[in-house]
């Protein structure tokens, strides 16, 4: 097994910690922000940055498998979904955030399967994908230190500092949820030709 899919394996892996992490019962703050979530939050930073790895020494080697095509995309949709709904069960999510992610991922997972059953097309990644991607990263990694729900600056008296923080928060998971809805339409509208036929 290559470096690149031991990377997406270890990824997977994170997801089980991160989990388990609420039930430790670890105690204590830092800068106001529980020790379990700063843990929680560096579990999710590491494994955001093998996604970035794997991809990138996988095309610099040329060691790009078929199962890594396969296990790279699940394991980055178990680590964005998990994390969010942990965060709905914090109270500092709506679920309708994660709903909206959920159904986006399905729609694409199912016109590639149908542009790889039909002529073994993949349907390439857009912008909007890519901008769905890093900008979820850091909506969840600012999340995780937000003592504060989404939106909070529109219903509560913050501080200076929790202002600006939920602020960036709020305003960058809103742009990933304007990138996914984005990103799935052009999925959609590029992929519509595979369904003339069926």
């Amino acid at each position: 097994m290559n470096l690149p899919n031991k990377l997406t394996i270890f990824r997977i892996i994170l997801v089980p910690i991160m989990i388990i992490i609420p039930f430790l019962g670890i105690k204590g703050e830092l800068f106001g922000i529980p020790v379990s979530c700063l843990i929680i939050d560096l579990i999710f930073a590491i494994a955001s940055i093998t996604d970035q790895l794997d991809g990138h020494i996988a095309r610099s080697r040329n060691q790009i498998t078929t199962f890594g095509k396969f296990l790279d995309p699940i394991a980055d949709k178990v680590l964005v979904v998990t994390a969010m709904i942990m965060l709905v069960e914090m109270g500092r999510l709506p679920a309708w955030i994660p709903s909206i992610v959920v159904f986006r991922e399905f729609i694409v997972s199912g016109y590639r399967l149908v542009a790889v059953g039909a002529n073994g097309n993949v349907i390439a990644a857009n912008i909007w994908g890519k901008i769905k991607t890093v900008t979820q990263m850091i909506a969840i990694i600012l999340a995780f230190i937000d003592i504060n729900k989404y939106g909070a600056i529109f219903t509560e008296e913050l501080t200076a500092l929790s202002f600006a923080l939920n602020l960036t928060t709020t305003l960058i998971m809103t742009i990933s949820v304007i990138a996914t809805i984005f990103s799935g339409w052009e999925y959609i509208k590029n992929g519509k030709e595979l369904l003339k036929d069926m």
